[in-house]
């Protein structure tokens, strides 16, 4: 596989944040930790989301990511199903289930009549169309023919930059403060996405424990922009 235009036109539309799966409604949990005072700075914001990216969910996503990719590649239809259920075990809070779940299923709806593939239909039969979103893009991407190492990076890229919009809005800071942010993490993102190549399944695991701390402590949060 090679990175094409097609394939890098196809890339940056998925990951887009105006692809409508509603990435920019949730705040994994960063909306409690900016008013609980954890997160005030810019240099605390790109600090906080590094290690999401690199310790928790990010890396996580990127794991089951890669794995659904591979399954894609393989035509291992069989083993998506047992993948599925991984994907959706693997969330520390209801909120974060919340957040993949619904961004899956809105990822698998759209990509399928957008971008109609043979796989993309036998991966919605096996669970109603409920997939976590690493599984839904990473076999949306091995059907249209991507190369895994920029789907990781395009996909950490996107999630960080959905929690640097969040914090903007959220601590508040300026679109520069953002901007620096998003330029600190391009190295933490470029070494998580690189650590995965080498990964698998067996591998899954965080260390982030404030983060889903945050992530539960915003379901009883008073007010709330944000769905997590």
């Amino acid at each position: 596989m090679t990175t094409t235009d097609a394939v890098l036109y196809r890339l940056m539309t998925w990951l887009s944040p105006a692809y409508p799966i509603g990435a920019f409604s949730y705040s994994h949990g960063l909306e409690y930790a900016v008013e609980a005072g954890l997160v005030r700075t810019a240099a605390d914001l790109a600090s906080w989301i590094g290690v999401a990216v690199e310790q928790g969910a990010g890396r996580v996503d990127a794991v089951l990511l890669a794995a659904a990719w591979r399954a894609g590649v393989e035509d291992d239809t069989a083993g998506l199903p047992a993948l599925v259920e991984v994907a959706a075990a693997w969330r520390g809070t209801a909120e974060t289930a919340l957040e993949s779940a619904a961004q899956g299923a809105a990822f698998l709806a759209i990509t399928r009549v957008a971008w109609p593939h043979p796989s993309l239909e036998r991966l919605a039969a096996i669970a109603d169309g409920k997939v976590p979103l690493p599984v839904a893009v990473g076999v949306a991407a091995a059907a249209h023919g991507m190369p895994l190492p920029p789907v990781l990076t395009g996909y950490l890229q996107a999630f960080a930059a959905n929690l640097i919009s969040a914090g903007v809005r959220l601590v508040p800071l300026g679109q520069t403060d953002g901007q620096r942010a998003t330029a600190a993490l391009e190295p933490v993102v470029a070494r998580a996405a690189a650590a995965v190549l080498t990964a698998d399944i067996d591998d899954l695991g965080t260390a982030a424990p404030l983060l889903d701390w945050c992530s539960m402590k915003h379901e009883t949060q008073y007010t709330r922009l944000f769905r997590s």
